[in-house]
C-alpha cells in the first residue's frame, strides 16, 4: 500500500458534500451484533444526508430489535442477493469482509469504477494515523484493476473520526434521564445510582460488584450478565434484566446512567457521546493485542486529567479487563464518579473538534470519484 498526497487525511474535505450518491455497505456478522450495529448507524446517517444506501448482510435477524421501523433511503438486503446486483457508486466493505466475487467482477467491468473503501476497526493506536487513506491496487482476482482504499475511524484529526450524527450531543444534553428511566420501570430510588452493563462472559463479576460503593440499580443488557450477575448481588444492589433495545433506546439508556459498562465498538463509541463515566471491556485476543489497544485509548481519553484520578481509572479499566488485580486504586475509582463525569465531558468536547466519520467518508468518496465538493 502506498499513500499519495491527495489521499492524506489532512487534505480530506471537512464539510458534508451535497452531491447524492448510491452506496453499498457490506457487513458480515462474525460472533456478535456489533458489526451490524456499526453498519446500521453508518447507513442511517448516510441516508439522513440524502444518500441512497443498500445494506448487504449475511444475518439481518437483529434488525428486528435494533431498527424495528424502516429507514427512508436504506434497503437492508441478504448478502447472497448482492451477487446479481449492479454495483453502487461507492462500495463499503466493513472490517475486511470482501464483497462476493461476482459483485467484484461487476465492479471491475463498469466503465467508471466504483469507489471501493474498506472501513476498518476502530483503534486509538498510532498506526491508525499512518494507515488512514492508504490505497491497495488489485492486481489479481475478480477485482483486478480496481483500487481499494483504507478508511480508519479514530480519535484524532488525522483519522476518519467517529460516527456522530448531526445534533447528537444536543440531544444528550437535553435528555431527561430520570423521567425516561421511570417511564420504563427502571428508575432509581433516592440515594441510588444506576449503571448499564453490557459485557462478555469472561468479565470479573465479583471484583466489580465488590467495588461498587453504596446503593446501585444494575440494568443488565441481554447476554452473559443477565445470568452471571443476579446470584452474585451484594447488599444494596438490585437488578433489572433488560430486553433487547433499539439503537435509539440503547443510546438513551447510556445517557441516563451514572456509569456505563460497554463492550465491542458500537456501544463503546456511543458511551463516549453519552458523556458519562464508562468502563470498556475490550474484545479479548489470545495474542494479547487487546492490552496495548486498551492502553492507547486510555492514554488519550484521560490525557490532562488529575493524576490521581487518572491512575485510579486506568487501574479500574485494567482490572475490569483482567489485565491487573482489583487493588485499592481500582476500587477507589468508583468513589470519584462526579470527577470522572467531568473528564468524560472534557473528552467528548475534544472529540467534537474533529469532523464526524460520515462527513469525512462522503468527502473522501467524492474525492476519489474525481468530483469536487
Amino acid at each position: 500500500m502506498a499513500e499519495s498526497p491527495e489521499t492524506s487525511p489532512r487534505n480530506a474535505a471537512a464539510p458534508t458534500p451535497a452531491i447524492a450518491q448510491r452506496w453499498d455497505v457490506f457487513c458480515r456478522v462474525i460472533d456478535n451484533h456489533g458489526d451490524l450495529g456499526v453498519c446500521l448507524r453508518l447507513a442511517r446517517d448516510l441516508a439522513a444526508r440524502g444518500q441512497q444506501v443498500r445494506l448487504w448482510c449475511d444475518n439481518l435477524g437483529a434488525l428486528t430489535w435494533m431498527q424495528p421501523t424502516a429507514i427512508p433511503g436504506v434497503q437492508a438486503l441478504p448478502w447472497e442477493q448482492s451477487e446479481n446486483a449492479a454495483p453502487a457508486d461507492v462500495v463499503i466493505e466493513t472490517f475486511g469482509c470482501e464483497p462476493p466475487a461476482p459483485y467484484l467482477a461487476a465492479m471491475a467491468a463498469r466503465c467508471t469504477a466504483p469507489v471501493w473503501i474498506n472501513l476498518e476497526y476502530l483503534s486509538a493506536e498510532d498506526y491508525v494515523e499512518r494507515s488512514h487513506g492508504l490505497q491497495s491496487p488489485q492486481f489479481s482476482g475478480p477485482g483486478k484493476g480496481l483500487t481499494k482504499w483504507f478508511f480508519y475511524p479514530g480519535f484524532t484529526t488525522r483519522t476518519g473520526g467517529l460516527l456522530r450524527e448531526p445534533g447528537l450531543v444536543d440531544q444528550v444534553q437535553t435528555h431527561q434521564d430520570a423521567l425516561w428511566l421511570a417511564e420504563r420501570g427502571w428508575g432509581r430510588e433516592p440515594g441510588e445510582r444506576v449503571l448499564s452493563l453490557f459485557a462478555y462472559p469472561q468479565a470479573p463479576w465479583d471484583g466489580l460488584l465488590d467495588a461498587l460503593p453504596g446503593r446501585w440499580r444494575l440494568l443488565l443488557c441481554p447476554g452473559a450478565g443477565q445470568q452471571a450477575v443476579p446470584p452474585r448481588l451484594r447488599p444494596g444492589q438490585r437488578h433489572v434484566c433488560l430486553p433487547y433495545l433499539s439503537q435509539a433506546d440503547y443510546d438513551r439508556l447510556l445517557w441516563s446512567c451514572d456509569l456505563n459498562l460497554v463492550r465491542g465498538e458500537d456501544s463503546f463509541v456511543r458511551a463516549q457521546w453519552a458523556g458519562q463515566p464508562m468502563l470498556w471491556q475490550i474484545y479479548f485476543q489470545d495474542d494479547g493485542a487487546h492490552s496495548p489497544k486498551l492502553g492507547a485509548f486510555l492514554d488519550r481519553a484521560w490525557e490532562g486529567s488529575d493524576a490521581a484520578l487518572r491512575a485510579d481509572w486506568l487501574a479500574l479499566n485494567r482490572a475490569w479487563n483482567g489485565l491487573a488485580p482489583w487493588e485499592h486504586s481500582a476500587r477507589a475509582a468508583l468513589d470519584s464518579l462526579p470527577a470522572a463525569r467531568g473528564q468524560s465531558c472534557t473528552w467528548r468536547a475534544k472529540l467534537m473538534e474533529q469532523a464526524d466519520l460520515v462527513t469525512q467518508l462522503m468527502g473522501f468518496a467524492l474525492g476519489k470519484a474525481g468530483v469536487s465538493s
